[in-house]
């Protein structure tokens, strides 16, 4: 008899919602184990490497049993676990509104149609700039949402690019800019989106001014 399923989970959480369009709804978060990439403004490290296999049964029914309407999927990198792919369909199913949050360095087609995909753009700063899977633009729909992490006026030059040449605020449902925590002044880029007249939606990461920013679970 085959092996049921698994998932190797580092933390399942219920929080509120403290970035993308999304942000102030309460929240179930599934973060999984393992990334590839090594951002240099990472904060979540604690999730590389610490985690426990669990059966996609017991991650669904975790989840369920929390009643909550809004389910993030994020990481880590949760595309590195095949398994991901039929947990977020069995959520929908059990008519959840499902987010993924994922690095953009993995093929997102073969995400269910019914998830809201939260793709990031590396940045130059970031370290994994040419990790980006540009093939990944084409199969966003208005589902979807680009983030883009910034931290130096040379990543906002080279988002602001991305956003024109691809036309991301009429390919996706919202183009999201974020400052590094404690790197830039957040009222620096307001003000370069608001002379430039970015086509885009300013955020700030919630979570950070409501607890300490290195505050886990939340």
């Amino acid at each position: 008899m085959a092996a049921p399923p698994t998932l190797k989970i580092n933390e399942i959480y219920q929080s509120i919602q403290g970035e993308s369009s999304w942000a102030g709804w309460r929240c179930v978060f599934v973060r999984l184990t393992a990334c590839d990439l090594r951002c240099t403004y990472c904060d979540t490290e604690y999730a590389f490497y610490d985690g426990k296999k669990l059966p996609v049964s017991e991650v669904l029914a975790g989840v369920l049993a929390l009643d909550c309407p809004l389910v993030e999927i994020t990481g880590g990198e949760p595309l590195l676990q095949k398994n991901v792919l039929p947990l977020m369909a069995q959520l929908c199913d059990a008519g959840k509104t499902v987010l993924i949050e994922t690095s953009g360095a993995h093929d997102i087609g073969g995400i269910d149609p019914r998830v809201h995909r939260i793709m990031d753009l590396k940045t130059p700063s970031s370290g994994e700039c040419a990790r980006n899977l540009w093939g990944n633009i084409p199969l966003l729909t208005r589902r979807d949402e680009v983030k883009f992490v910034i931290g130096s006026r040379e990543d906002y030059e080279w988002s602001r690019e991305q956003v024109l040449t691809h036309a991301l605020a009429d390919r996706c449902g919202c183009v999201l800019f974020s400052p590094v925590f404690g790197k830039i002044e957040p009222r620096d880029m307001v003000e370069w989106i608001t002379a430039d007249k970015l086509p885009i939606r300013f955020q700030l990461q919630m979570h950070k001014f409501i607890w300490d920013p290195k505050t886990k679970g939340v």
